[in-house]
């Protein structure tokens, strides 16, 4: 047996060497010198998801971060959920490489708010757990992003749980441009992926207009991402996949003070494999945790969006003027989400009740309105309006049990023929107290609906309908207190609930490693309250941003077993529990060249679970609660800012604390739990010309065998990934 490589560190007995690294180096590193997370944040940009009105980043009363493009190419985080993962207190957690749905503070899927421009993503067919829809935006399209954790249902409404997250779209930037004057810009991207049977990936943009009148910007990007490799699996064959998008945005001034937008894009994937149910999973060892291979020949999905919307936005800079701010927006989305199963194993024989090939498809069309309104209103402001959501639904499937393709209304993954709406008023009113001191207080009320068409009663062996709604109502209490030195404090409360959606009321889906999931017209609203307490520090060269959350849960939809030792399960209101932990980020301009940065987070939880329907209630660990979790980053820059190179070590320790669903998973959860992990990683770029911008990475350098956990494939191997960006 070869020594551990940090076994020279004379570690006290007993002691994980990996756990040693995180409490010993890490942390005293994270907190013996005052630094923030991410560089950008340095440059205090303003955000509007907070609180839906523009505000400086170190201004909110919440714990929020913000990603611009460029930390998302110097970063090489080539989607989504990859670009939250050097984010404290988010697990991003992939069920395959095509797929990813972070855990914000223990949250994932349907319990965090998906948004694009302010557009509402979050649809009706939305299932527990981890959803894939968090990759269908592309991230080489996204001028930033903004992420706002614990925030409550009263600015976006409900399923804002564990974090809101809204990406933002490449503006024109017309109204920057020379008055009159007609202008164009452009520019294409290509990276190049090493790892596994290599990757590539590209775009071109470009934007006319005329300055202050009109601008037009589109892009298309395309995906190949090739089959990863990891040192303990090897190649992971079928975890590749391709990806077309495209995208097209049109601004016009209106007048001095009020733009028009319209916008649209399209993302298209396809064969995206769900690897570790598969043949292909040839099951997992590392450090005595054990994870079982895959059984079935095939299971893919093929995902489609559509989303399109017209918006326009007014500003009144006149003193006394009653109405300081108005948007309204009209949107239209087509989502399309099909699934293939195989279950068959390799031998041909039937599994899983000789189901021999399954089909299932669910088309989603999503007409949304939102207005919002801003007035001032003696020490302070009144941010309020109206949002309205309606999805349409078309479902169907069919299986082959080897006498060719029939259709089967039993399978459908959701009722067919259905409609689900979403109604909400909201106001909050921001009160500059003091000149230290500014309260955010807000309710908003919600109604819901769900209009069921076509759901099969296996009962009556016919399609049945139903109708349910529900109405909530939840409120927030956030407020910030400036301190000296660059000090502030700042905290409150935040109501959240999530209306029961199609999928919980109609469900028929397969999860984890292969159970069968039923919804139930039976269901209450899930509510959440959380309570925060944080402290901020922006300074001249350092900033320092902590927090320590507690979330109490109430009535969660979970898939309960419908017997006692039954593999079947069927959602119900059968979880209450509760969530806390802490997050520590921070940065530090050593001086022009080094920037020292890092962070730490932690997270534990309980539950108290039903067994199965109608049985006893067991306690056990939160599922999926971030083990602790740390990473430190060192850049150097060169005066002339044309140089760059960071290096950076992610760390995270054996998450070992597991509930009965996870334990039951075992192709995605170890046994014993996700074993702990130690990354490093260089990244470095050159601005070559002034239209000329090279980037490299090198992508777990030391090659090693990890997963995130939860997830349903290993992370890649040692990766080598190099860019290069012309513009004109």
């Amino acid at each position: 047996m070869n020594p551990h490589p940090l076994n020279h560190l004379n570690l006290p007995q007993g002691t994980s060497p990996k756990i040693f690294l995180i409490s010993k180096i890490l942390l005293p590193a994270l907190i013996g010198a005052p630094f923030l997370a991410h560089g950008q944040d340095l440059l205090k940009p303003l955000v509007v998801t907070a609180s839906r009105s523009p505000l400086a980043l170190e201004d909110t009363a919440y714990t929020s971060n913000y990603f611009d493009n460029d930390f998302l190419l110097e970063n090489t985080r080539r989607n989504i959920p990859d670009a939250l993962s050097f984010t404290p207190g988010v697990l991003s957690q992939k069920t395959t490489h095509g797929h990813g749905s972070p855990f914000i503070r223990g949250q994932t899927g349907r319990s965090n708010l998906l948004l694009f421009d302010g557009v509402r993503l979050n649809n009706s067919t939305w299932r527990s757990g981890p959803v894939q829809y968090w990759n269908t935006i592309d991230s080489y399209a996204v001028d930033h992003l903004e992420l706002v954790k614990s925030q409550g249902s009263v600015p976006f409404g409900s399923d804002a749980i564990g974090g809101t997250l809204n990406a933002f779209g490449k503006s024109t930037g017309f109204r920057e441009e020379a008055e009159g004057a007609f202008f164009t810009h452009g520019s294409g991207y290509y990276e190049y992926r090493s790892n596994g049977d290599d990757s590539h990936i590209g775009r071109i943009e470009g934007t006319i207009g005329q300055g202050g009148k009109w601008g037009l910007t589109g892009g298309i990007t395309y995906k190949d991402f090739g089959d990863i490799r990891d040192s303990g699996v090897g190649l992971m064959k079928n975890t590749g996949y391709d990806e077309t998008d495209w995208d097209l945005r049109f601004e016009t001034a209106l007048d001095a003070s009020t733009t028009l937008t319209a916008a649209f894009q399209q993302v298209s994937q396809d064969d995206i494999w769900r690897w570790h149910r598969t043949i292909f999973n040839p099951g997992w060892q590392h450090e005595g945790h054990v994870s079982t291979p895959g059984s079935w020949v095939a299971n893919t999905y093929d995902q489609e969006r559509m989303l399109g919307y017209i918006k326009v936005v007014s500003e009144d800079p006149r003193q006394g003027a009653w109405l300081t701010r108005w948007s309204a927006t009209l949107s239209y989305q087509d989502s399309t989400d099909e699934e293939f199963q195989d279950r068959r194993n390799n031998t041909g024989q039937a599994l899983s009740n000789s189901r021999y090939q399954q089909w299932q498809q669910a088309d989603v069309q999503t007409y949304g309105i939102d207005l919002e309104f801003e007035s001032p209103m003696g020490p302070g402001k009144w941010i309020y309006g109206l949002d309205y959501y309606q999805d349409e639904v078309d479902s169907t499937a069919s299986r082959d049990r080897g006498l060719g393709e029939v259709f089967l209304p039993s399978a459908r993954p959701v009722a067919d023929d259905s409609r689900y709406s979403l109604f909400g008023i909201h106001g909050q009113y921001h009160w500059q107290a003091t000149e230290a001191l500014r309260v955010e207080s807000g309710l908003r009320y919600t109604y819901a609906e769900a209009e069921i068409g076509k759901r099969w009663d296996s009962n009556a062996g016919a399609d049945i309908s139903a109708d349910r709604d529900w109405d909530n109502t939840v409120f927030s209490l956030r407020a910030i207190h400036d301190l000296p030195k660059d000090w502030a404090v700042y905290g409150g409360i935040s109501q959240a609930f999530r209306a029961p959606n199609l999928a919980d009321l109609s469900g028929n889906t397969t999860s984890r490693s292969g159970v069968e999931t039923g919804g139930s017209v039976d269901l209450d609203p899930e509510n959440f309250i959380t309570y925060e307490l944080g402290l901020r520090h922006n300074g001249q060269s350092t900033s320092v941003q902590a927090a320590f959350f507690y979330t109490d849960i109430t009535d969660i939809i979970t898939d309960v077993p419908v017997s006692d030792g039954s593999t079947t399960t069927q959602a119900a209101n059968g979880r209450d529990g509760y969530i806390y932990g802490f997050e520590v980020e921070a940065a530090w301009q050593i001086d022009e060249e080094w920037l020292l940065s890092g962070f730490i987070a932690w997270q534990k939880g309980e539950t108290n679970t039903s067994t199965y329907i109608g049985g006893p209630m067991v306690d056990e660990p939160y599922s999926r609660a971030l083990p602790l979790t740390a990473s430190a980053a060192l850049r150097w820059t060169h005066p002339s800012e044309k140089y760059w190179v960071e290096a950076r070590v992610l760390a995270a320790e054996e998450a070992d604390r597991l509930s009965a669903a996870d334990i039951g998973d075992s192709q995605r959860f170890p046994s014993g739990g996700t074993p702990s992990y130690v990354v490093p990683m260089l990244h470095a770029g050159w601005q070559a010309t002034d239209n000329l911008l090279l980037t490299a990475g090198l992508e777990n350098i030391s090659d090693v065998d990890y997963r995130n956990h939860g997830s349903g494939n290993n992370e890649p191997g040692f990766n080598a990934i190099v860019g290069a960006k012309m513009s004109w």
